[in-house]
């Protein structure tokens, strides 16, 4: 070990600013590619701890680099750069020299996952992408578009197609991500010009409408009526096996019931489902 790296591996965690962190990681060598080899075989066969945190630290200027990329979602730089850092050491926890690529490159998709993650978690208060595509498109839309303006009907198209997505899809992200979170109550500093754009006052509170109350319960009385009779008009077996199974206070197991019946615990389910199937079909009607 060289007396600069023997310095650079006794560096403390920086506590100041995010300038001073990031001069402490570019003032960490870069490893050459026999030594990133020969520390990553000592941590896969030997387990060498030391090894792995001197992988890490060769690579958190990597993570700086990469996270400033991500400085237009309005999250916090070193937020960005702390959950990269995550997929930085998940990254050489499963980094196999004889893949025969170095490290960084790597390491750009984990860092990048866990840095995608943390901003779909925090970038709204309500998720703004669940699915796959819609995940693509939030990383992806935003560079797309060449103008302020909503997309027209040739640009939906053109974007759908360059990322694998259907047009609905595309038009529902772009309203997403023009979209804010706004807080349901007026602020405490609000005038009586702002408070009137909150939420509460105008949105209607229908809990306690007399109608929709009315409503719910008849609702409620009339399916629990329907409930009771479909299951009457279940054979005794099936009656039975269906109200231990489901509305016993203690539930009887398949086997249980098979024990006592003497049948398989097999034939016991097949009751049970065919049960369930016609109490669904006198619900539905």
């Amino acid at each position: 070990m060289t007396a600069a790296t023997a310095k650079a591996m006794e560096l403390p965690v920086p506590v100041g600013n995010l300038e001073s962190y990031i001069q402490a990681v570019n003032s960490v060598p870069v490893l050459s590619a026999e030594e990133e080899r020969d520390l990553a075989l000592r941590y896969r066969e030997e387990n060498d701890l030391e090894a792995a945190r001197r992988l890490v630290l060769s690579h958190l200027r990597f993570v700086v680099h990469i996270a400033r990329s991500y400085a237009g979602y309005g999250l916090q730089q070193a937020d960005l750069i702390q959950e990269g850092n995550i997929g930085l050491m998940k990254a050489v926890k499963r980094f196999d020299p004889s893949f025969g690529v170095r490290l960084v490159s790597f390491a750009v998709h984990w860092i990048k996952a866990e840095i995608h993650e943390f901003i779909l978690r925090n970038w709204r208060i309500v998720k703004v992408a669940t699915t796959k595509a819609q995940r693509k498109l939030f990383f992806n839309l935003r560079g797309a578009k060449k103008r302020l303006a909503w997309l027209n009907n040739e640009e939906v198209k053109a974007v759908a197609e360059d990322l694998g997505v259907d047009e609905r899809t595309v038009r529902e992200m772009e309203s997403r991500l023009a979209g804010q979170d706004t807080s349901f109550d007026p602020g405490v500093d609000a005038d009586d010009d702002d408070a009137w754009q909150a939420p509460v006052a105008y949105l209607e509170d229908r809990r306690y409408d007399p109608a929709m109350l009315v409503e719910s319960e008849q609702w409620s009385e009339d399916s629990n009526a329907r409930l009771l009779n479909a299951i009457e008009d279940l054979d005794e077996r099936s009656r039975a096996i269906l109200e231990r199974r489901w509305l016993a206070e203690k539930k009887a197991t398949l086997h249980e019931l098979a024990d006592e019946y003497g049948v398989s615990a097999e034939r016991i389910r097949q009751i049970e489902k065919a049960a369930m199937k016609k109490v669904r079909a006198a619900l539905s009607n």
